[in-house]
């Protein structure tokens, strides 16, 4: 993958993201500024995901920890966990807002 399709398919996954907040409702507000995205609860805690160019990978930061994402078979996978990126997105936000979050 080039930088252009890195970007692309980076900007999607942010997109898809602002998308299902939105949709769902939650009080979670983001704001993205160049290349992060980041996620404010109510207590004031934050979940920081920003891309890395270089290594072609996408970086989430929150109280569980650091996790990096690397695009394998059309999906974004935890180099850590194994798990899929949106779906960690989802639930790092459901243990930062203390409840559960109707996804759309």
């Amino acid at each position: 993958m080039n930088d252009t399709e890195f970007h692309q398919i980076v900007d999607l996954q942010m997109q898809c993201i602002e998308d299902a907040i939105d949709e769902s409702g939650a009080d979670i507000d983001f704001e993205s500024s160049g290349n992060v995205l980041t996620l404010e609860f109510d207590d004031r805690s934050q979940i920081i995901i920003n891309r890395q160019e270089p290594m072609h990978e996408i970086w989430l930061a929150s109280k569980s920890g650091g996790f990096h994402f690397k695009h394998i078979d059309d999906q974004w996978i935890c180099s850590k966990t194994g798990q899929e990126f949106f779906s960690m997105v989802k639930q790092e936000c459901e243990k930062h807002a203390g409840e559960a979050i109707e996804w759309p």
